[in-house]
């Protein structure tokens, strides 16, 4: 039977109940009888289909289903927060890196702008040593000309 037949039970159920006596001065209690209720109670539990209780299991099977699937939903979540987790520190790393990077890099023109400082100062003082000794030497030069000069002169 299909379900317009448990319908049709039902109904018939519905009908019994409305076409039963009611107790002496009481309308809502009623003498019913019980053998054809059961009887039809027993004719709806034995018309539902045997599929009403493969639905059931394919409701428990699809229940199982969603808590596998909500469970690795939780699972991808937290592994998607753990991989933010690990790329914000490698991020922030990085950022730490670059910073020591600049801070490196700064400090080394800044050496460098006082090392050629420092040499320029030196080469001058060097060549300031130099042009001393080479003003000292053109002069003696000059001075020993003038002599050589002179003495040839005075024996000519």
């Amino acid at each position: 039977m299909d379900e317009t037949g448990v319908l049709g039970l039902l109904e018939e159920l519905s009908i019994l109940l409305e076409d039963s006596k009611p107790v002496f001065g009481k309308n809502n209690i009623r003498q019913v009888d019980i053998a054809a209720a059961f009887e039809i109670m027993d004719e709806i539990r034995d018309t539902f289909p045997s599929e009403f209780s493969l639905s059931r299991q394919i409701v428990r099977e699809r229940q199982s289903l969603l808590d596998d699937a909500e469970a690795e939903a939780n699972r991808m979540i937290e592994d998607a927060r753990s991989q933010a987790m690990t790329i914000a520190s490698e991020q922030e790393i990085v950022r730490i890196s670059q910073q020591q990077a600049d801070t490196i890099l700064a400090d080394a023109r800044e050496l460098e702008r006082q090392t050629r400082a420092g040499a320029e100062d030196y080469a001058d003082e060097v060549f300031g040593h130099v042009e001393q000794s080479l003003d000292t030497l053109l002069s003696n030069v000059r001075r020993c000309r003038d002599r050589l000069n002179s003495t040839s002169l005075i024996g000519r």
